[in-house]
């Protein structure tokens, strides 16, 4: 084998290697030579075929293989004797292959950078810490009571007003013909609550029961359903019943409602909880500082096809969440494969190559001071992510654990919190106590500028689109529990902002993001 270095440039590599004639013709001969032992041909004795009949036969397929095998070990042999870390799988161009004269062909890659760690020393940080207060307790009982609300029957002449829900029978239509899904029975639907498409609710405002009701709307455009978006509609509304909102109390037996035996065990478990937002929530703040300072501190060249990548995945993260929201269809956006314009294009580069940046960083102080993932670690992940998805849990499992690619995605995280915990423990952390409250302040400003610019990033890839037509409510699936209360609502019907289901357990508030801006 013989390599000549075409190209040495930043983190770029490009190779010539030549492999010979001799060696091309011993790789093929061993591979025959194996092949004699196991294939069986009429005449002759196992193990006695003659190898010259052998390659009449298979000789070109020998020699295919012959010539994977020595790319695979002349590239392997390579990046040992150069030391080489590719950034990426190499391109490999192989030229034309002549069994008299061997073949050659070229090995381009771009390079994983020297990070140099040596003289790392974790920076101080600021970490904000809340220990909730009584006040605090107080407050989660006082929504757990609003989300926990209750109707209770009123009167037969009352007219329904914004909040009181009514119980409906419809039947939706467009140009006088019923649609598929527009048909519901024994709904009950909370007036002002956002659940169905705009003016639907607010023509119910005044309603008795008994009352028969046309509604019409228009459906936004876009919308799921491609043959109803931006059409007129009419519905059949007939008011069953009309409730008004129950005060929910505070007490033992609102506490039994969450299979616990008294309003103290409610407030000790919801204490419990906060705690743990607490820290959530604290980790999450400090853990963004940290990515902050390292990303200021450290400046190296990037491999720019791993850049390429995260840009791209950007990109598709974007155009996903405008189809999620509403704001556009997949059709609409599938020949967008970047933002229109140049300013953003840059932004988002630089956010990729940050990440980048970053991820190698954390991958290099990772490296260099032992740390690693065991596979205990890794499967207690997987079972979480296992348990997101009730009645699931076992595909869920088995699709992690049988494929190699998926499982990366889940060690990834792992290994970069596992390198954040490592090096805020060495870190000089100056904690400043807070109240829960401004904590929350805190996180969610982080996440409200991170929102700000996601949704810069969903105009750009909408503009055109958003220019023409006025944007969908946003939209959420639906868990495997609601399929059954779907098969009554009618596609007028939005997603609502989800709210914790009233199981038989302490309540569990939604934890915050402990995610960065990198």
């Amino acid at each position: 084998m013989q390599i000549n270095e075409l190209k040495n440039d930043g983190l770029t590599r490009e190779y010539k290697i030549t492999i010979e004639k001799a060696d091309l013709d011993q790789r093929v001969q061993n591979i025959l030579n194996d092949l004699r032992h196991k294939v069986r041909m009429k005449g002759f004795r196992p193990g006695k075929t003659p190898v010259a009949l052998l390659k009449k036969i298979h000789g070109e397929a020998a020699l295919g293989q012959a010539v994977e095998e020595s790319v695979r070990e002349s590239t392997d042999q390579l990046f040992r004797e150069k030391k080489i870390r590719p950034a990426l799988q190499p391109k490999v161009d192989v030229g034309e292959v002549d069994e008299e004269k061997g073949f050659e062909f070229t090995l381009s890659t771009e390079i994983l950078p020297d990070v140099d760690t040596s003289d790392f020393k974790a920076p101080a940080l600021e970490r904000l810490i809340a220990t909730p207060s009584d006040a605090d307790v107080d407050a989660a009982i006082e929504t757990l009571a609003g989300q926990s609300k209750s109707f209770e029957t009123a009167a037969k002449t009352y007219k329904a007003k914004t909040g009181d829900a009514v119980v409906i029978d419809f039947v939706g239509s467009v140009d006088g013909e019923e649609f598929e899904g527009g048909k519901g029975e024994d709904f009950q639907l909370e007036l002002g609550s956002g659940q169905f498409i705009a003016g639907f609710e607010d023509q119910l405002v005044g309603a008795k029961t008994g009352d028969k009701v046309t509604v019409k709307v228009t459906f936004p455009d876009p919308y799921g359903s491609e043959e109803l978006a931006g059409k007129d509609a009419s519905f059949d509304v007939e008011v069953k019943e009309v409730k008004k909102p129950a005060d929910t109390k505070i007490d033992d037996d609102m506490a039994k409602n969450f299979g616990l035996e008294s309003l103290d065990q409610l407030k000790e478990a919801l204490k419990t909880q906060l705690e743990q937002e607490a820290k959530t929530l604290s980790r999450a703040k400090v853990k963004r500082a940290l990515l902050d300072k390292l990303a200021d501190s450290y400046d190296f060249a990037v491999p720019q096809g791993m850049v390429d990548l995260e840009y791209r995945d950007i990109w598709q993260q974007i155009k996903r969440d405008a189809v999620m929201s509403g704001e556009a269809t997949e059709s609409e956006l599938a020949d967008k494969d970047e933002p229109e314009s140049e300013e953003d294009r840059a932004d988002y580069r630089n956010i990729a190559e940050r990440r980048v940046r970053l991820g190698l960083l954390l991958s290099e102080l990772g490296l260099a001071n032992k740390v690693e993932i065991n596979r205990d670690e890794l499967m207690r992940r997987v079972a979480d992510e296992a348990r997101r998805y009730p009645g699931q849990e076992r595909e869920v499992f088995e699709f992690y654990t049988k494929n190699e690619q998926a499982m990366a995605q889940l060690r990834a995280p792992l290994y970069e919190d596992k390198v954040v915990d490592f090096i805020l423990e060495m870190a000089d952390l100056k904690d400043t106590e807070i109240s829960l409250e401004d904590l929350r302040k805190a996180v969610r400003e982080d996440d409200e500028e991170e929102e700000n610019q996601a949704k810069d990033a969903k105009k750009s890839a909408t503009k055109k689109t958003a220019a023409k037509k006025p944007a969908a409510k946003k939209a959420s699936e639906k868990k495997p529990a609601e399929k059954k209360a779907a098969e009554k609502k009618a596609p007028a019907k939005k997603a609502a902002a989800k709210k914790p289901a009233a199981k038989k357990a302490a309540p569990k508030k939604a934890a915050s993001k402990d995610d960065s801006k990198s």
